[in-house]
């Protein structure tokens, strides 16, 4: 039944992903990424609100926890998640680990990204602009 949950909300965090980011990125006039911007920044938000609410016992079932919490702000960003440790990081004093956490994680996932049009890059012969 676990494994339903988050299927189907996961299904739906995706769905609001891109409903969201394509909503935002048409109504301005700009290449900046406000789109996946404003997803990343609610999916902060939203997760704040689902881990205070769980924190202070207002939300209890374990399947909704799910739901939302890992299942449709899983699939909705993954950001909020990074958000999350790195506040835990600092709430516990690990200021230095919570700024190599992100460090290390907007870092590293650019390279990655780099590294994964360049493999294209390398196997097509295609340039991406």
């Amino acid at each position: 039944m676990k494994w339903m949950i988050l299927a189907v909300a996961g299904a739906l965090g995706t769905l609001a992903r891109v409903g969201m980011s394509t909503a935002v990125q048409k109504s301005v006039v700009s290449t900046f990424p406000w789109g996946v911007t404003a997803v990343n920044l609610a999916g902060s938000l939203l997760f704040g609100i689902l881990f205070a609410l769980v924190s202070l016992r207002f939300l209890n079932h374990p399947q909704a926890q799910a739901f939302f919490l890992v299942g449709f702000l899983g699939a909705f960003t993954t950001f909020s998640t990074l958000m999350f440790e790195t506040v835990r990081l600092m709430q516990t004093g690990q200021m230095l680990t919570a700024l190599g956490l992100l460090l290390l994680q907007n870092g590293l996932g650019l390279l990655f990204f780099w590294l994964g049009l360049q493999s294209v890059v390398l196997l097509t012969g295609k340039v991406f602009q």
